[in-house]
C-alpha cells in the first residue's frame, strides 16, 4: 500500500486523540480494525480509496463473516471505517461514503453473568488477617458498591476520594468525570485497607490500591485476586470484577427501578448500553417509559 493510505490513517487517528479523547487502548482498536480493511484491499486488488464503493464494502463484511469474526467485532470494524471515510470527504479526499447503509449482521444478546446478593456477599466477607486481604476486601466491596470499572479502580490516587462526604471521583472512558457513591461497608474497608497501605514500601504514594511492591497495582492483579478469592469463598463459577459491576448495576435496579440513576452511576453514554448490562426485558423499559416520559404520562 502506498504511503499516502498511512498518512490519511494516522491524521484521522490524531484528530480522534485530540478531539475525542480517545485512550490509547482505544485508539489502537480503531487502527486495528481499519488495518482489516487495509489487509482486505491487498488481497483483492482493491484501490483505496478510489475504488472503495458501497458494493466493495459489503463485500469486506461478508469477508470478515466468513473467517468466523463476530457480529460485534465486524459492526465496529464498519464503524471505524465509516468515520474515516466521513474524515476523507471533509478532506475533499472521497465524495461520499461507502460505507453509508452497509450494516453488520446483528449480534446475539447475551445477558451479562451476575452473581446473586448471597453470593456477593460470601465473596467479601472474608477473614481479613494481613494488608493483602485488607486491600482485595476493598477493591471488592469498592467494585460493589460503586459500579466503577476495573481501570477505573486501577487509577484512582488519593486526592480523588471524599471519604467524609462518602463519594469517589473517577475518570471514565472519553476521560468523563463522574462522582460516585461509597457504601457504609466499602467505607470501612477503606479505611481499614488505607491504614494498611503504610506497610508498604510505596513506590506510587498517589495511588490508592498498590500491589505488594507499593506500585500501583495492575487490571491483571486485580483480576487475579478476585478470582483467587472466589475459589478460597467456595463460589463455583469464575468470578471477574466485571462480574462485580454487573451485579451492582442488576441489583441497584431491581431495588430501586431508577434506569437513568443506573446509567448515570455505570457511566453509559447510551441508555441502551444499561438496558443490556442489566438484562432489562421489554415490559420493564416500557413502564420506565410510561411513568418518565412527559407525552406518555395520562392526563
Amino acid at each position: 500500500m502506498a504511503s499516502p493510505i498511512f498518512d490519511n490513517i494516522d491524521s484521522y487517528l490524531v484528530k480522534l486523540e485530540v478531539e475525542r479523547r480517545l485512550s490509547q487502548h482505544t485508539l489502537i482498536a480503531y487502527r486495528r480494525d481499519i488495518l482489516k480493511l487495509v489487509a482486505y484491499a491487498d488481497e483483492t486488488g482493491l484501490l483505496l480509496w478510489d475504488g472503495l464503493s458501497n458494493h466493495k464494502v459489503r463485500q469486506f463484511s461478508a469477508k470478515l463473516h466468513s473467517t468466523g469474526l463476530n457480529a460485534k467485532s465486524i459492526q465496529r470494524c464498519l464503524s471505524a471505517g465509516r468515520g474515516l471515510c466521513q474524515y476523507l470527504i471533509q478532506n475533499d479526499i472521497l465524495t461520499n461514503n461507502p460505507f453509508d447503509d452497509v450494516r453488520a449482521p446483528k449480534p446475539e444478546k447475551r445477558l451479562p453473568k451476575t452473581l446473586s446478593v448471597d453470593q456477593v456477599a460470601a465473596l467479601i466477607e472474608i477473614n481479613v488477617n494481613d494488608p493483602l486481604s485488607y486491600r482485595d476486601k476493598a477493591v471488592m466491596e469498592l467494585f460493589y458498591s460503586s459500579g466503577m470499572r476495573l481501570a477505573e479502580l486501577c487509577n484512582l490516587n488519593l486526592n480523588d476520594l471524599s471519604l467524609s462526604e462518602r463519594l469517589v471521583q473517577v475518570t471514565g472512558k472519553g476521560n468523563k468525570v463522574r462522582n460516585l457513591p461509597i457504601g457504609r461497608l466499602a467505607d470501612q474497608a477503606l479505611r481499614d485497607w488505607l491504614l494498611q497501605r503504610n506497610n508498604f514500601n510505596l513506590k506510587d504514594y498517589e495511588a490508592v490500591f498498590v500491589s505488594k511492591h507499593g506500585k500501583r497495582i495492575s487490571p491483571r492483579t486485580i483480576q487475579q485476586r478476585v478470582k483467587y478469592w472466589a475459589r478460597k469463598q467456595g463460589i463455583e463459577i469464575p468470578v471477574s470484577p466485571h462480574m462485580l459491576r454487573h451485579s451492582f448495576a442488576s441489583h441497584l435496579l431491581e431495588s430501586s427501578g431508577e434506569l437513568r440513576a443506573v446509567q448515570e452511576l455505570l457511566g453509559h453514554a447510551n441508555i441502551s448500553t444499561t438496558q443490556i448490562y442489566t438484562h432489562l426485558d421489554f415490559q420493564h423499559l416500557a413502564q420506565v417509559y410510561d411513568d418518565a416520559h412527559p407525552r406518555a404520562k395520562k392526563k
